[in-house]
């Protein structure tokens, strides 16, 4: 076995392994992606091409076209993992071979662009609604919650004094409990404030309101967040990746999975306290995010590397 073949199986295992601690079997993708480097070795290629997935993953002729599309991405996996190691590797773009499945592709925010949408919130015509769009989008960004949990919370679930959101009646059924950022607390003071000012008598006991004092409601969010979009001035990135506001809460995850791998902090240890704080069952469905982003496979991987090289 050369070397490149030697090195291309060494980096299929650490992928492997990655995945598997996020909780996936990989049964099947070890067993396909194995085929797949010896297609590679046996057509004596050293680097992943997208004519050489594609050649492979159409195999066999007579499969139909949604096997020949599930071989391309488990391809394009491993692909993206080898690519962020090394950009030689090519990574067989999404649609070469239509499954008639859209995949939807996690929209990873820059801070320019949460910082846009707060602008383009900001510049809504009605100045209380203004407050509560930037609210919501800044709240969304700095705790990683579900838009129905952020337009279910009270009043009463915001704890000014130790700055701690009680987000109840989640997706699971559990509480928990978000300690804020001191700038975070200080922008829902003076929201509250104004929504005394602007509303004493509220309708609902919403800490979010609308001009009416009622609690928002999620299609009405909806329509307005694709209008601050256009105002922002975002683009999708490809057809199964738009600007979602759902999408806020994927980029808070990866953001605090890329900062804990940069700074050297032992993430399976920390994994179950981002788990707690985003309300997962189990840290296995936060691991998800790994994938969301190239980066995050490719720090993950040199921390695998180096914890193998250093088992102490």
């Amino acid at each position: 076995m050369s070397d490149h073949v030697s090195r291309l199986h060494q980096r299929l295992e650490e992928y492997l392994a990655i995945r598997r601690a996020m909780g996936f079997k990989m049964e099947r993708h070890a067993k396909l992606l194995r085929q797949f480097l010896e297609y590679l070795a046996a057509s004596q290629a050293t680097t992943v091409t997208v004519d050489h997935a594609l050649a492979w993953a159409a195999l066999p002729s007579s499969a139909r076209p949604r096997w020949w599309a599930m071989r391309l991405s488990m391809v394009r996996g491993f692909a993206a993992h080898l690519h962020a190691i090394d950009p030689a590797h090519q990574i067989p773009p999404r649609g070469l071979i239509p499954s008639g499945h859209r995949h939807v592709v996690p929209y990873l925010y820059t801070d320019h662009e949460i910082a846009a949408l707060a602008r383009a919130a900001g510049q809504l015509p009605v100045p209380f609604p203004a407050a509560t769009y930037q609210t919501l989008i800044r709240l969304l960004a700095v705790t990683g919650m579900r838009i129905g949990e952020a337009i279910r919370l009270d009043r009463e679930d915001f704890d000014a004094t130790l700055g701690v959101l009680s987000v109840r009646d989640t997706k699971f059924g559990k509480t928990r409990q978000l300690p804020l950022h001191p700038t975070t607390t200080a922008g829902l003071r003076d929201y509250l404030r104004l929504c005394d000012q602007v509303i004493p008598c509220p309708r609902s006991s919403a800490l979010l309101l609308s001009t009416r004092g009622c609690r928002l409601r999620y299609n009405r969010v909806w329509e307005i967040f694709h209008a601050l979009v256009i105002r922002a001035g975002l683009r999708s990135r490809s057809s199964g990746c738009t600007p979602r506001i759902h999408d806020l809460r994927h980029t808070f995850a990866v953001t605090t999975l890329l900062e804990w791998y940069r700074t050297g902090a032992d993430v399976p240890a920390m994994l179950p306290r981002l788990s707690t704080y985003l309300g997962h069952t189990d840290p296995k469905h936060t691991y998800w995010y790994l994938s969301a982003a190239p980066e995050l496979l490719a720090l993950a991987a040199d921390r695998l590397e180096t914890h193998q090289e250093d088992p102490r």
